[in-house]
């Protein structure tokens, strides 16, 4: 009997024991496999091996006497730069940062713009475009700067406050997934004749909500309420009317309005005013020595142009200065080494050696890999060889505009 007790008294000893230990706790932590990711990495480095990457030819830019910086420019009043991320619409931040300035030239008022809104209502209406041409156009993230006066006519405007199109906690624009599904969809509607507006403008703005947001209907500014289109009235409180598209190519007549062959003027707008390259660079040094700044449009893909020196020249290499004609132009541009690439905001001047330097503030990652970040410095004969376009309000081009019927 003795011995059971004992037996009994042991076990309950030990399982005393056992339940008055400390609970264990768990937690979250990192994974931590080194010695395996090691291995993927060189499994990895073995199967893909690195590319070697290909050297751009570019202008030696040692020696050149270009500006330094914001300081050297008589420049105007223009919002902060702002980047476009991984996307194309240049177009519409170049622009919408003209008519900001607009706004303060005219009315000493400063307002920040969503550029957001007007891309936007583009491809609402690049969507509508896509079926009412049966496809036969071109659906891109690209568009003109005459596009935001044409969107903002037809569906006002925001301030950037209450449209970002950017979802929470997103930092960066990226159209990347969103344009692709887009355009994929578009395709299917095209092959499969699917030609009704109504539902294709529906399911391209249920794409848009989902990577943008939903566009405000009403939203409060400043204390009061508004529609886009009473901001634009109201607080925007600009003559869209008085802005003018000018270009300069050869293949078109001069002193006529024209239409723009580019991709990207994808509704075909016959309204620029064609002129000779020397006019146009004469409607750009007196616009801008007289207080006006331009949106102005066309190509940043040359040996002249660099982001570490923010500079954009036309290298003796390429073509001296001296040779620089509407031929020059429309040559580059007929042989497409001159393309519709980039839109930006041509906002002050300098002089350095009897030629003009313009400050070119820039939306996109180019002008932001080194201070000042989000500009750049373009020499005149860059502008003169490379620039094909310019918005701008029409009492700046009064003497181009009377030799036009």
């Amino acid at each position: 009997m003795k011995k059971i007790f004992f037996s009994l008294l042991i076990t309950l000893l030990f399982l005393n024991s056992l339940y008055s230990q400390d609970k264990n706790k768990g937690e979250f932590i990192d994974r931590f496999s080194p010695y395996y990711d090691q291995m993927l990495k060189e499994v990895n480095e073995f199967e893909n091996p690195p590319k070697p990457q290909k050297k751009i030819f570019k202008l030696d830019f040692t020696g050149l006497n270009i500006p330094k910086g914001l300081s050297e420019f008589k420049y105007y009043w223009f919002n902060e730069p702002v980047s476009q991320g991984i996307t194309g619409t240049c177009w519409s931040f170049c622009t919408t940062s003209f008519y900001e300035s607009e706004i303060y030239r005219i009315h000493n008022r400063k307002i920040k713009l969503s550029e957001m809104w007007t891309v936007y209502w583009e491809y609402v209406e690049k969507a509508k475009g896509w079926v009412r041409m049966r496809g036969d156009m071109n659906f891109g993230e690209g568009s003109q700067s005459n596009a935001v006066k044409r969107i903002w006519k037809q569906y006002g405007v925001v301030p950037l406050e209450v449209y970002t199109g950017l979802l929470p906690n997103q930092k960066v624009h990226n159209h990347s997934k969103m344009f692709n599904e887009m355009n994929s969809y578009l395709e299917t509607v095209k092959k499969n004749n699917q030609w009704n507006e109504e539902e294709v403008v529906e399911t391209i703005k249920s794409i848009l909500n989902y990577y943008m947001g939903t566009p405000p209907e009403k939203f409060i500014y400043e204390g009061e309420e508004y529609t886009p289109m009473e901001f634009l009235e109201e607080k925007v409180n600009l003559n869209l009317d008085d802005y003018i598209d000018v270009m300069s190519i050869l293949e078109q007549p001069f002193y006529q309005q024209v239409e723009y062959t580019v991709p990207d003027n994808w509704w075909h707008n016959k309204d620029y005013y064609n002129i000779p390259v020397n006019e146009f660079m004469m409607l750009i040094k007196e616009a801008i020595r007289n207080g006006y700044t331009m949106a102005i449009g066309g190509d940043v893909s040359e040996a002249g142009y660099d982001s570490r020196s923010k500079a954009g020249i036309v290298p003796t290499f390429d073509i001296p200065s001296e040779y620089i004609d509407d031929y020059a132009r429309e040559f580059r541009f007929d042989n497409k080494t001159t393309g519709d690439d980039h839109g930006i905001h041509l906002v002050g001047y300098t002089v350095k050696d009897g030629k003009d330097w313009y400050l070119i503030k820039d939306s996109g990652a180019g002008s932001r890999n080194v201070d000042p970040k989000g500009f750049y410095f373009y020499h005149e004969d860059y502008v003169k060889l490379k620039m094909l376009t310019l918005t701008i309000h029409k009492d700046a081009a009064k003497k181009i505009l009377s030799k036009f019927k």
